[in-house]
């Protein structure tokens, strides 16, 4: 029996990462700083702008979640990264600039594969999403998204951002279904090394066309976008 075919079989539900895998945050948000980086008078990139923000950001969380010392909201993570980027980016800003910057993240669009993929995964399988975002924050992204999904789980549930085991732990609580009954979608490698060795299966959504790396977790399924996961999948 081949993977397909037995993922096919033993799946009950989908559980999605939101951003980056359902939603597209790198486009999304660059649109957005654009203008603003434009009437602050800076020069630079706005693409590069976004991929510091979300990489001080991930590593914020990373370093909130390993402190252990309670769960820091996404949000105020993403407040101090926009500040430090335009700091280091020697922009003048205000606490409304940069609160106005992080609240752009609810409002991201899904890949334009996306949609048409889970209407065809929702006759088969129970979909889910499980986020680094805070509550609040998903709840008002959901009407920009169009997609009703059985389950949203903010991992303030758990009080850890992902990739810690507690997170995956509580999304299998919540949605009581045992976990080599789950299949983890993502679009970022540690996310899939997170879920794999906690015991989900997991499928990378390789857009970018990177290679996964050497983890003993390896996903069971790599696609190239949401269209080849229900083909695969259906």
């Amino acid at each position: 029996m081949g993977i397909a075919e037995q993922l096919r079989r033993e799946t009950k539900v989908l559980v999605f990462d939101k951003y980056g895998t359902v939603v597209d945050m790198q486009q999304g948000l660059t649109d957005a700083v654009t203008p603003f980086l434009e009437n602050k008078g800076w020069s630079g990139r706005p693409h590069s702008f976004v991929t510091w923000w979300r990489r001080t950001h991930f590593e914020n969380s990373m370093i909130d979640a390993l402190c252990d010392r309670g769960h820091t909201p996404y949000r105020e993570i993403g407040h101090r990264a926009v500040s430090h980027v335009m700091d280091r980016a020697g922009i003048d800003y205000t606490r409304e600039d940069v609160e106005w910057l992080v609240s752009q993240i609810e409002s991201l669009k899904p890949f334009p594969d996306v949609i048409e993929a889970l209407e065809r995964l929702k006759t088969r399988y129970k979909l889910a999403i499980l986020s680094n975002g805070d509550r609040d924050m998903l709840e008002a992204a959901g009407p920009h998204i169009g997609f009703r999904f059985d389950g949203v789980i903010s991992v303030q549930e758990a009080g850890y951002f992902k990739p810690h085991w507690k997170t995956y732990a509580k999304a299998e609580e919540i949605l009581g279904e045992e976990r080599t009954g789950i299949l983890f979608v993502a679009n970022h490698e540690f996310d899939c090394v997170g879920a794999k060795s906690y015991g989900m299966r997991t499928a990378f959504i390789d857009r970018r066309r990177r290679p996964f790396g050497g983890w003993p977790a390896q996903p069971d399924l790599v696609v190239a976008d949401f269209k080849e996961l229900a083909d695969t999948l259906v």
